[in-house]
């Protein structure tokens, strides 16, 4: 690696010879049996053999460019991680990337494992999330051509990527993309673009949705096409101190897995889960104005029945093919981000108001509104947020707000007959800078709710001493359990509800480019979101380390 890193930096300074870089990321746990808050059940707790209670992931990036060539790989690591499944134990090692792209004047060609995305990605979005275990890298070709200055058209085929293999079928797709303005003295520019995307099913996937609608309907007159199109009509217009894009995506006729669905008549009793056949549809609309400290954004997206994935059967965030822009604001304190709504590709109407102004240089506010629900009405997720900020020059600097909630766990958490979680969350931060390297920062929050585990307290100080150093103290405490929740952990022999609290004990270290990271955390079941993509995880206990770097 030193020698890597030493040719990196020769040859960064000869152009000529080429530019050379990377990263390293990596993530180890220490799992620690704790059956009080749940973190049991998993091989990573439960086993005798002490070495199973260590797990991690490490990921190796190297990247060259030389006279218009990029060539990139990646090398993937898992050591009995929970990373792939929170309940279970997965280890691998192999290529999780490798690419090659070279420019030609108007022309790129790229070949092996692609990123990218067509508008804003409701037909067709490979991208990377880590944190949620998701890779969708398209392994093949694409072809990026300038048919004129402000006209460009790209086209792409290949198989998803999954882990170290490929997911079953094809995935091909083609956008063209536009640019324009009138006139220089004119405020007003259009950045139109349409998109087209096939997905083709391998014939084991068609025969396994076959016999699976088929036993679930009992119909022997059972039709599914190979292939599966969506397309896409998008733009950016943009005026003054005004941006709206907007986006229609359509798809065609599909078999498809409904999770949300009831179904009685079929089992007898309450269940989940059924299959329908439905063309699906979005419409996507934000609309931003900025002009001397004020700042608004309104978006709207209706969705109904765009399921769309490498394999129909596939669940959770397995084979997207596609990406949904989330509609609630991505919140970052502890308690304000514990229930955050996961995009609805089957049913969902959504609405997302924020405004920001600042009134002068000390004080700035904020507040945001979003509502989203199902197409028949059922409440999914409403919040009211409204935060400001005060400044005193580069001394310190408090800011505060409260935020409202309506959250429906039935649905984003697949727990049956739980009621709307409604919460109430006041929260506070102080920053005081001591000198220029040394700093204080106190964050607290309370979240009021008589719903899933009961009302939480949370606060947490942070000492910094830059530029290598940070250390923090955090607490979450359980103030009012929920009586009548089954997650709250009770006494083992009276069983009455406990008040629990969950701490963090970190250290990070900083030295220009690398980052070294170590806590020792108790961490409540909860919901991991990036980008409205979400998953359930269950509670943690034990040690994190985290390490990454960039040369």
């Amino acid at each position: 690696m030193l020698f890597l890193v030493a040719l990196g930096y020769h040859q960064g300074s000869a152009q000529d010879k080429g530019v050379f870089s990377g990263g390293v990321e990596m993530n180890i746990n220490y799992f620690q049996r704790d059956s009080l808050i749940g973190a049991i059940g998993t091989p990573q707790y439960d086993s005798t053999d002490v070495i199973d209670h260590y797990g991690g992931e490490l990921w190796v990036t190297l990247n060259y460019r030389i006279k218009g060539w990029e060539f990139s790989a990646r090398g993937d690591v898992f050591q009995n991680s929970n990373l792939r499944d929170p309940n279970g134990s997965y280890s691998g090692i192999g290529l999780g990337r490798l690419s090659v792209s070279k420019r030609w004047d108007r022309l790129e060609i790229s070949l092996g494992h692609i990123y990218d995305q067509i508008g804003s990605g409701l037909i067709y979005r490979a991208w990377e999330s880590r944190p949620l275990f998701i890779d969708n890298a398209l392994l093949g070709g694409a072809i990026k051509y300038d048919l004129t200055d402000y006209l460009k058209v790209r086209a792409f085929a290949g198989k998803q990527k999954w882990i170290f293999g490929v997911n079953p079928g094809e995935i091909s797709g083609i956008a063209l993309d536009g640019f324009f303005s009138f006139g220089t003295e004119s405020p007003l520019t259009i950045s139109p673009g349409i998109g087209f995307v096939n997905r083709r099913k391998d014939q084991v996937t068609v025969d396994e949705l076959v016999d699976v609608v088929r036993n679930y309907i009992g119909d022997e007159r059972i039709e599914l096409g190979y292939n599966n199109q969506a397309y896409s009509l998008y733009n950016t217009l943009t005026y003054k101190n005004i941006t709206w894009y907007s986006e229609l995506a359509l798809k065609g006729l599909e078999t498809f897995r409904d999770p949300t669905a009831l179904q009685t008549e079929v089992t007898g009793v309450r269940t989940f889960g059924k299959y329908v056949r439905e063309r699906g549809s979005v419409i996507y609309n934000s609309i931003s104005f900025a002009r001397k400290g004020l700042g608004i954004t309104v978006e709207v997206k209706r969705t109904e029945n765009f399921n769309f994935r490498s394999d129909p059967t596939l669940g959770l965030n397995l084979g997207l093919i596609n990406f949904m822009p989330p509609m609630n604001r991505q919140n970052t304190y502890r308690l304000t981000a514990r229930y955050s709504p996961a995009t609805q590709d089957l049913s969902e109407m959504a609405y997302q108001f924020d405004v920001s102004y600042k009134f002068n240089r000390k004080l700035s506010a904020n507040v945001n509104y979003s509502n989203i629900k199902t197409l028949d009405g059922t409440t999914l997720y409403r919040e009211y947020f409204t935060e400001w900020v005060y400044k005193q020059k580069r001394k310190w600097q408090l800011s505060g707000g409260v935020q409202i909630q309506n959250y429906n766990q039935e649905v984003y958490e697949v727990k049956p007959e739980v009621p709307l979680v409604k919460t109430i969350t006041p929260f506070a931060e102080f920053l005081y800078r001591f000198t220029r390297k040394k700093s204080l920062r106190i964050e607290t929050q309370y979240m009021n709710t008589d719903q899933d585990f009961g009302s939480w307290l949370f606060a947490q100080v942070e000492v910094g001493l830059a530029p290598h150093w940070i250390f923090e103290l955090s607490g979450m405490y359980n103030s009012d359990p929920n009586e009548n929740s089954s997650s709250v952990p009770r006494d083992p022999e009276t069983k009455e509800v406990l008040n629990i609290l969950y701490p963090t004990v970190g250290v990070t270290y900083i030295y220009h480019s690398n980052r070294f990271n170590l806590r020792y955390v108790k961490q409540v079941e909860g919901i991991v979101c990036s980008g409205g993509i979400c998953r359930l995880e269950p509670a943690f206990s034990g040690v994190r380390m985290s390490f990454s770097s960039t040369f």
